[in-house]
């Protein structure tokens, strides 16, 4: 075996750097030079869909008190919306900002084999960028494409386990997006890739357990950085032959698969995997909860009759374990205060994950009496499937019990058009007129065939006023 200190030698070096550099390139190709014609049409419905999921996550995000004082402090002004806002910044800082109010209620959506959320990536950055008068499928081109290019690395990194995914892959999806739509070529895009690589963020995971709210800002940045790599590239900079491999296979993980990052390319869109959220908290939470929510159809669940409450689950589901979160973030990424919140608001939205409802003292106690366990037999089970089980002895001595495999809102248990509209409409009511959101709804979803992106740009921009 080779000692940690020795090189490789030279023959099996190349050999390596020519299988990445074949990874890399091939994603450049398939990026830069996919035509909007040959993305499938319900693709494009699928990507059209997640606009406007995001969209409403974004604008609900932008209505809360540090989005709206960080907006304060980024006052120069420039051509790209905040979207929730009628204000206008230069477009790193809108990405920044949308990106970061995108992650905060966190109802954005998903995809559970990246292990991160690959539309918020790309979104903000996509918009920040794009020429108004676009043709709507060319707009949803960049966005998809952006979200399988970092889609792919993310499911092909392992990730140190003490990384947050957030503005780490990330960054490529928005990097892509904004090469996609300055109309550059294999080359150039490969070089927007590498180069992006080396502008993603080294990321604490501990800051969802601790509730750091600088946790929210990660996706932010990224976004900005896929902006600044545009402008890198335009202005001469250069990045590492091969950053992708480098950042994703050496630094920030000793693992890359390339065969993931290539497998299907093409046929397999990975925005047609990506999942949406309905509870306003980390998505491991959510297979407790959609547990939980089959034994308060079937009944009433009292919670001062709840005398204990056990959650079995996968791995990293059965971290979020700490019963007494110390804010609203901490909150969110918190299995005991959501299975509490839950059955005492009897919902598991925005309004459930409030910091009244986090120094409640009933819900406090209630959390307190919750246990969360790994089930080994469920963490085998990932990344297709996201089980729990969870059982509540009441204080008669009556026992429930109910578990789930997918989570609702997933590619196997999809949520409906209608659900994630009416999501749409309770996010942006935070900002907008029932009349203007729904005028920005019926845009999104035209958007494959609108010959121009500017009526969607011009009404988010009148919306807020």
């Amino acid at each position: 075996m080779m000692g940690e200190d020795k090189m490789p030698d030279t023959a099996q070096a190349t050999a390596a750097g020519e299988t990445r550099a074949d990874a890399l390139g091939a994603l450049a190709r398939f990026a830069a030079e996919t035509r909007s014609g040959e993305i499938p049409e319900a693709t494009l419905a699928k990507t059209a869909l997640v606009l406007a999921d995001s969209l409403a996550a974004i604008a609900g995000g932008m209505a809360e008190p540090d989005m709206r004082a960080l907006l304060a402090r980024q006052a120069a002004p420039g051509p790209a919306l905040v979207i929730g806002t009628s204000e206008a910044r230069a477009p790193g800082i809108a990405a920044l900002l949308n990106g970061t109010a995108g992650t905060t209620l966190e109802m954005d959506e998903g995809n559970q084999f990246a292990k991160g959320h690959p539309g918020m990536h790309t979104i903000p950055a996509a918009l920040a960028v794009a020429d108004p008068d676009i043709p709507g499928r060319d707009l949803l081109s960049a966005i998809a494409l952006g979200y399988d290019i970092g889609a792919r690395v993310g499911r092909a990194t392992a990730l140190r386990p003490t990384m947050h995914p957030h503005g780490t892959w990330g960054t490529l999806c928005a990097a892509t997006a904004v090469a996609r739509l300055a109309d550059a070529d294999a080359g150039g895009m490969r070089h927007a890739m590498s180069l992006a690589a080396s502008l993603s963020l080294a990321t604490s995971r501990r800051t969802m357990l601790d509730g750091g709210t600088v946790r929210n800002a990660f996706t932010g940045v990224a976004g900005q950085m896929g902006v600044l790599a545009g402008d890198l590239i335009a202005t001469g900079f250069t990045g590492d032959r091969d950053g992708v491999a480098e950042v994703f296979g050496r630094v920030v993980s000793d693992s890359l698969d390339t065969a993931a990052m290539t497998t299907a390319l093409g046929a397999r869109w990975e925005v047609d995997r990506n999942y949406f959220k309905m509870h306003s908290c980390c998505r491991f939470n959510h297979a407790a909860l959609d547990a939980l929510a089959l034994l308060t159809e079937a009944g009433q669940i009292r919670p001062e009759e709840v005398e204990a409450a056990t959650v079995e689950t996968y791995s990293l589901a059965a971290e979020l374990a700490d019963p007494a979160p110390a804010n609203v973030l901490a909150a969110k990424f918190s299995v005991p205060f959501a299975v509490a919140t839950a059955l005492f608001t009897g919902e598991t939205g925005v309004n459930s994950f409030t910091a009244d409802k986090v120094a409640d003292p009933g819900i406090r106690a209630l959390a307190a009496r919750v246990c969360v366990v790994e089930d080994p037999a469920m963490t085998a089970r990932l990344p297709d499937q996201r089980p729990a089980r969870v059982t509540i002895r009441l204080r008669d001595g009556t026992i429930q019990s109910a578990a789930t495999e997918t989570n609702r809102g997933d590619w196997a248990d999809p949520y409906t058009a209608d659900e994630i509209h009416a999501k749409f409409r309770t996010l942006t009511a935070r900002v907008w007129p029932e009349a203007a959101a729904s005028e920005i709804w019926a845009l999104c979803r035209a958007l494959p065939h609108a010959p121009s992106a500017r009526p969607l740009f011009t009404a988010l921009a009148r919306a807020a006023t």
